[in-house]
């Protein structure tokens, strides 16, 4: 049985600080592109995507197991974490960078703990050997929050520096990396609704047409 990845998911008006540039439907929209590059990479490093939604979607891969919570983070969190009888991963759904090569990274960590930290000490990535002992907390310094109950564990911890795990995707400038860095689902939707890269007083930065 190849080890889950859950990934937590809020399909109905996330990414509330795009709402400058982005309608409703869009953030909806670019949300779900975000989605499917996250599962793709998933299934291609060899594990199980389980999808944590606070409410049915349609739509999605046969492959993904779909379990709907209507929770918070940790909360729900803990309730599938508990039930886990071996490893397990958390993958944040807004990691439009993700790649099979930075995930296969975090999956095979030989430490008990891997944990990847986000921009403004949030938490992007979590493996963990014994899934059933986990217990989330995120919001605010999540990293240091994690770091810090991993330690009073005992676990041995690999904190994974890696730059396309930790790009989460909240801010417009964020935009820009997408656009840059990939060219899978994530950007393809930027283009589609008209979002482009520009040059101004020597910053780069996105715009729609």
């Amino acid at each position: 049985m190849t080890p889950p990845i859950v990934i937590p998911f809020r399909p109905v008006d996330p990414k509330k600080r795009l709402k400058d540039i982005m309608s409703q439907d869009e953030r909806e929209g670019f949300a779900r592109a975000m989605l499917s590059d996250v599962i793709e990479t998933v299934i291609d490093v060899g594990c199980t995507p389980v999808l944590l939604t606070t409410e049915e979607i349609s739509n999605i891969d046969a492959r993904v197991r779909v379990i709907v919570l209507d929770l918070g983070l940790n909360e729900a969190l803990d309730i599938f974490c508990k039930e886990q009888d071996g490893p397990c991963g958390i993958v944040m759904a807004d990691l439009a960078l993700c790649d099979t090569k930075s995930l296969m990274q975090l999956v095979h960590t030989s430490a008990t703990f891997g944990i990847v930290p986000g921009t403004g000490g949030g938490t992007n990535a979590i493996y963990i050997r014994d899934g059933s002992a986990f217990n989330a907390q995120y919001y605010g310094f999540s990293f240091l929050k994690h770091l810090t109950w991993a330690k009073e564990q005992g676990y041995s911890i690999e904190i994974i520096d890696s730059f396309r795990l930790s790009t989460d995707i909240d801010e417009p400038n964020d935009l820009v990396e997408i656009l840059v860095h990939t060219r899978r689902n994530t950007a393809a939707y930027l283009d589609q609704i008209g979002f482009v890269l520009c040059a101004e007083e020597g910053r780069v930065r996105v715009k729609r047409m």
